[in-house]
């Protein structure tokens, strides 16, 4: 299934949408969503999941002077007014977790339930410590076209968030205005950002919720999608 285009506030943005239903808003992390990974279509039967690149990200274009991750909040706290559902389920993976907490924070009266998989965006640990590491593709297993679709995804990820690298200070300080169900998933093996920091992340977040998928590091929609369609349908039907 190809892609689409979608516009918001006069800027294109790819888009993959698959289902019907309620709205779901999927936000990518360092690559975007691909068009064959099974847990889109495990997600479909749900809602209508709508995951967009961000721009710089994918094919999305990027305007010259869209350059910050408060560009990127407001680019989908406008995308919620252009969705036709007065309240969205808003899913975030990794920097998009970061990307969906954030516009919780602003807007949670606009979201009926927010899930975060291993999102970025805090600091728990000391100035010398450093809380988010790297994990560098396998570049020789990808085509020309994935190559250069990789190295835009890794341009536009340092663009928007090297310094600070993967995290916004005062975050932390306003994760309590959320309001919204929030459900926090995370792989067991996670080796980019541990599950304790995904505990210190929800506790954060009140009232919110957090699930360990066994045999997942931190993508565990790609790794274990069954194991964590059943956690996320489970708290989307409640």
């Amino acid at each position: 299934m190809a892609s689409e285009w979608f516009k918001v506030h006069g800027i294109e943005l790819e888009v993959v949408r698959r289902g019907k239903g309620r709205s779901i808003l999927a936000l990518h992390g360092f690559d975007t969503v691909d068009l064959a990974a099974p847990f889109l279509d495990l997600l479909a039967r749900h809602g209508e999941v709508i995951a967009p690149s961000s721009p710089g990200f994918g094919h999305s274009p990027r305007p010259k002077d869209f350059d910050k991750i408060y560009d990127l909040v407001h680019l989908y706290l406008a995308t919620l007014d252009e969705l036709a559902d007065d309240k969205v389920t808003l899913i975030g993976f990794s920097f998009g977790g970061w990307l969906a907490a954030e516009v919780a924070a602003a807007c949670s009266h606009r979201l009926d339930k927010l899930v975060l998989v291993a999102p970025l965006g805090i600091k728990i640990s000391d100035r010398e410590t450093p809380d988010i590491l790297d994990i560098a593709p396998d570049y020789n297993a990808m085509s020309d076209e994935a190559l250069v679709v990789c190295a835009r995804n890794r341009e536009a990820l340092c663009l928007y968030a090297w310094h600070p690298y993967m995290y916004n200070p005062q975050l932390p300080r306003w994760l309590a205005r959320v309001k919204t169900p929030t459900l926090l998933v995370w792989g067991a093996s996670d080796g980019v950002v541990s599950p304790d920091y995904g505990r210190a992340y929800s506790r954060l977040i009140p009232g919110s919720r957090f699930a360990l998928i066994e045999g997942a590091a931190h993508h565990p929609e790609i790794e274990q999608p069954e194991a964590f369609i059943e956690r996320v349908a489970a708290f989307l039907e409640e």
